[in-house]
């Protein structure tokens, strides 16, 4: 070429140097390439664009993984991305190496990489010659860079041993990848083989239990803390005679031994064995040894968290029981699910106690059991020794045949003796729902110490929350009374007790928690087991993240849930009951004279008790009835009331019957008030607003019962008359 002369086309250039461009966009994932490219790639020499899948093909997997990895490297470093690569043919054989170097770029807008580059074929050096490894400290470091990188990020988000082992298994060096790997403990004076990648199972058999005062590679490594390289056959033979035929069969050509080291200790060594000679060149030790204590490290962790889960489950077993042998004719479910605290043992417990005497026998010859669910405050360590010592009390004061009340008020003076014994420093209560049943008749009686209620899920589904009466948690006060509240289950009828972490968890108060899983107790069919699962998987499962709460604060809570269904003819479950020509939907409860708030919660039971009622006016009237006749007892007689509802057929042919009975003899006669009259509008608003109604004397008191029917499809429903009045 002469001065002035105008210079060739960069294409003609390259092509002159054998030479390729090739450019890759990852957001159309399109790979184009020029005629020299494609030929060093063993396609036609024609420029061509070829996919990410059909240029992988034609690359060593390795390889493919190495180009990422330096791509992200160099455009987070604003440098140039050197990466070799191996050329595969169709039979998966190595054809020829090139050499590529782009300038990659980022597009934050696609979220995709973007590069133009070259290829150039360059000459292979044998495996294990110095010119072979030469090149790792030029254009291959970039490489080992991000290998090393990608090796610390998997090593460091493996959670066990297996896993851990199974990370370093798939480690592939840049350059130089071993074939086979073992990774020795110490116990004792002994060595032990964690495991093991690229032996038969079994080969490991001659190597464990070995002495570490042995003639053996990884013995010494152990003894002194020094790595051993071992560049071929003769070094092995030469050094370690006497262990040598153990290692001969393996037919490798280079061992390196390394320690694993962690602050300052030796835990045991690695073992990387390598199919073909290595020298071991500086660099090359240099990646081996980071790899060790990156490995070390991650075995350490893994260790600690599965000693900690050991150490944990083995606390949870200890203290959650479990149900206890089969009880005719009742079905018993729990789960629970620590998720309050790192130890996953926090404050939430459950339990099942058999207790002495009574008149129904199990087959185990014990007679009626309770349920006990509770949550000591707090979800560190001293709450869950404090929830192991409070289980222990109230299963020895029920063993002793107490009361529910009476347990109650022990344990919260056992509790609050507990806390206060250490200074006061640190006082903790609990809640606790303690349910005492008969399996024969049904009846569970109840005492309640700051806990949520329990509800009932009927045989048709309908779920009520039974009002129960209740007094301070447990601990607060060493004198607390604890009433106790009847309750019946009837057959095909299911309890829930719970936590407050099954509704509150997913930034849910009580209300919109109660309203997620209450909507799973109605439409949930299956067994108890299943509805149990189904319980928590409303919480924790891929649904619950649709079902967040109002709350900013979405930390979660331990949950324990304990579920008890009265088998049906047919066992537990929708549809299950013993089949009846009319369905009957029950509620029952006493308001007393001192207890004037219970008014309030017999509203809210009749509304549950209606929740599909057709007509929402009549609805209405029977709320407002029953406020009258409840608020009539407690204003004009010293008795308490009785309320019994019943809704009774079909849906679309019901007809709700509800009767209030108390002990006075004094009848209720139907007055005319004037307009600014304050009272005697009771049987008035009955007469004009239920089907039928009337007053039935009892031998002693007497009942004012009303019903309404349900209206089918024409929407009529009967008039008011008087009935027995």
């Amino acid at each position: 070429m002469r001065t002035g002369e105008p210079l060739p086309a960069v294409g003609e250039v390259l092509a002159a140097l054998a030479t390729g461009l090739w450019h890759w966009d990852t957001a159309t994932g399109l790979v184009t390439v020029d005629a020299e490219a494609a030929r060093l790639l063993g396609l036609p020499a024609e420029q061509t664009v070829l996919t990410e899948a059909q240029t992988r093909a034609r690359l060593h997997p390795v390889d493919w993984n190495e180009i990422t990895g330096v791509v992200q490297l160099a455009v987070a470093e604003g440098t140039l991305a050197e990466v070799r690569i191996r050329i595969m043919d169709d039979q998966g054989r190595v054809v020829r190496v090139v050499r590529s170097r782009s300038k990659p770029s980022f597009d934050p807008a696609k979220k995709a990489y973007e590069l133009i580059g070259t290829l150039q074929e360059v000459t292979e050096p044998t495996p294990g010659t110095p010119a072979g490894r030469t090149a790792v400290t030029g254009d291959w470091r970039r490489s080992r860079e991000a290998f090393l990188l990608d090796a610390g990020r998997a090593l460091a988000e493996a959670r066990s041993t297996e896993e851990v082992l199974r990370v370093a298994a798939a480690l592939s060096m840049p350059g130089f990848s071993p074939d086979g790997l073992a990774v020795f403990g110490v116990e004792g004076d002994r060595l032990t083989i964690i495991g093991h990648h690229g032996q038969e199972p079994g080969d490991e058999g001659p190597f464990s239990q070995m002495s570490i005062h042995t003639d053996y590679p990884a013995a010494e490594v152990v003894r002194t803390g020094r790595a051993v390289y071992l560049s071929s056959p003769g070094q092995y033979k030469e050094r370690y005679p006497l262990t040598w035929p153990l290692a001969s069969h393996f037919g490798r050509h280079s061992w390196a031994f390394l320690p694993l080291t962690v602050a300052g200790r030796t835990m045991g060594a690695w073992m990387a064995g390598f199919a073909y000679p290595v020298a071991f060149t500086p660099d090359e030790r240099s990646v081996l040894t980071t790899v060790a204590r990156m490995l070390a490290q991650a075995l350490t962790r893994a260790s600690a968290a599965e000693t900690q889960r050991e150490l944990t489950d083995g606390l949870q077993r200890s203290m959650l029981p479990s149900l206890g042998p089969e009880i005719p004719g009742m079905t018993l479910a729990a789960r629970y699910i620590p998720t309050g605290g790192g130890l996953q043992v926090g404050g939430d417990w459950y339990d099942m106690i058999p207790l002495p005497g009574g008149t129904s026998r199990t087959k185990s010859g014990g007679s009626r059991f309770a349920l006990v669910i509770g949550d000591v405050q707090g979800h560190d360590v001293r709450a869950a020794g404090l929830m192991g010592q409070l289980r222990i009390a109230l299963r020895a004061y029920a063993s002793e045949g107490h009361r529910p009340d009476a347990v109650l008020s022990r344990s919260s003076a056992f509790l609050h003796g507990l806390t206060d014994a250490e200074g006061g420093a640190d006082l903790r209560f609990a809640t606790c729902l303690y349910v005492e049943v008969d399996p024969v008749s049904g009846v569970l009686e109840t005492a309640r110490a700051g806990h949520l209620d329990p509800a009932i899920r009927m045989a048709d589904g309908t779920v009520l929350v039974r009002a129960t009466a209740g007094g301070l948690p447990l601990g607060i006060d060493p004198d607390a009374d604890y009433p106790t509240t009847r309750l019946a289950l009837e057959p095909g009828e299911a309890l829930m007790m719970c936590t407050d972490g099954l509704l509150e968890t997913g930034g849910h108060d009580l209300d919109t928690g109660w309203q997620r899983i209450r909507k799973t107790l109605e439409t949930h069919e299956g067994d108890l087991e299943e509805l149990a699962d189904a319980l928590v998987q409303a919480v924790h499962g891929p649904s619950s993240h649709h079902t967040t709460g109002p709350l900013s604060d979405r930390r979660e809570d331990d949950i324990a849930v304990l579920l008890l269904c009265r088998q049906g003819a047919g066992g537990c479950g929708p549809g299950t009951a013993p089949p009846v020509e009319q369905p009957v939907r029950r509620s029952v409860l006493t308001v007393a004279q001192a207890e004037p708030e219970q008014i309030s919660v017999a509203r809210q039971q009749l509304r549950e008790l209606l929740h599909d009622w057709t007509c929402e006016d009549q609805l209405d009237s029977a709320v407002l009835l029953v406020s009258e006749t409840l608020t009539n007892v407690l204003v004009h007689t010293d008795a308490d009331a009785l309320l019994v509802a019943e809704v009774i057929g079909t849906p679309g042919e019901r007809r709700l019957r509800i009767e209030v009975t108390d002990t006075s003899d004094d009848l209720p006669h139907k007055r005319r008030p004037g307009e600014l009259a304050s009272s005697g509008r009771g049987l008035v608003l009955i007469e004009l607003l239920a089907d039928t109604w009337g007053v039935a004397p009892r031998g002693e008191g007497k009942s004012i019962w009303f019903e309404l029917y349900e209206p089918g499809d024409s929407g009529e429903s009967g008039g008011g008359s008087a009935v027995g009045a």
